[in-house]
């Protein structure tokens, strides 16, 4: 029998997850049912996530407006979810029961170390909502030196430090830069904030990402606002968020299936459908 996944979200239609999870099965000659499901009120997502389930429903992804909501549907969460305050991944254990996890963070983490070692390098991640928050935890336990958050407003971004640190791993520095004061001192930026979908840039001086690494949570066809500029301005390399897709969903995919894909095909192809888009 096809085992049945899903999306949940609104919007949906555009998503790739069904594409990218189709293609893991078939690395492992497999065939799975995942469908995306759009919830077009707040008030229907329990039902639905649990009418999904009790019709055999073995783990479900859930994105926006969405992953706080998921938390309410779960029976256990992972410290990931709980520090991140977000769950994008729904896990049916074999008791019946909801997990909650997230593999945001993990997806990223994954996708860097593609790109580079993170081991002792200084990162700065701008912003302080959801993405960032759901990425911080892997973050801080990858071996790095220290991680800098810098946000437009910086009450939020001292809250999230408050909030992780009984949890950064001894000898990592995790702290708060002031966003117009940044130094040329880190080896990777990690821009989470949406700007570059609306053409806008967020306030760091343009020395700040001389002969470093940057990476666009935003992907799209070429570079994004974000990488177009840090190009301009020294970059030394750029990247976008659409190895973090695909990695958050090779995560994903092994916690239901207990099976690793690869993501570099899939992520090939998706590259390729985006620019000839």
């Amino acid at each position: 029998m096809t085992e049945k996944y899903a999306l949940f979200g609104n919007p949906v239609s555009h998503s790739r997850s069904p594409y990218i999870h189709t293609c893991f099965a078939g690395q492992f000659n497999q065939i799975i049912d995942y469908q995306a499901i759009c919830i077009n009120h707040p008030d229907e997502f329990t039902a639905k996530v649990q009418a999904f389930i009790q019709n055999g429903g073995k783990g479900a992804n859930v994105t926006v407006p969405y992953k706080e909501l998921a938390i309410s549907v779960c029976d256990e969460l992972s410290v990931a979810a709980e520090l991140a305050g977000a769950v994008n991944t729904l896990i049916v254990t074999p008791q019946g029961k909801i997990k909650g996890d997230n593999s945001d963070g993990l997806g990223l983490v994954n996708d860097l170390q593609v790109i580079t070692t993170l081991t002792n390098k200084r990162i700065l991640l701008i912003g302080a909502g959801g993405a960032a928050r759901g990425c911080i935890l892997p973050l801080l336990q990858a071996g790095i030196a220290s991680l800098s958050l810098s946000n437009r407003t910086a009450s939020k971004a001292q809250q999230l430090v408050s909030l992780f640190a009984p949890h950064v791993p001894a000898g990592v520095e995790f702290k708060c830069d002031e966003l117009a004061n940044l130094s040329n001192d880190y080896d990777i930026i990690i821009n989470s904030t949406s700007a570059s979908l609306t053409g806008e840039l967020p306030a760091i001086p343009e020395h700040t990402v001389t002969d470093c690494i940057c990476y666009d949570m935003m992907y799209g066809k070429g570079n994004t606002v974000f990488n177009q500029w840090a190009l301009a301005a020294g970059a030394r390399q750029v990247y976008d968020g659409l190895g973090m897709l695909v990695g958050q969903a090779a995560v994903s995919f092994g916690w239901w299936r207990n099976q690793q894909p690869i993501t570099k095909p899939v992520l090939a192809a998706l590259r390729q459908q985006l620019e000839q888009a």
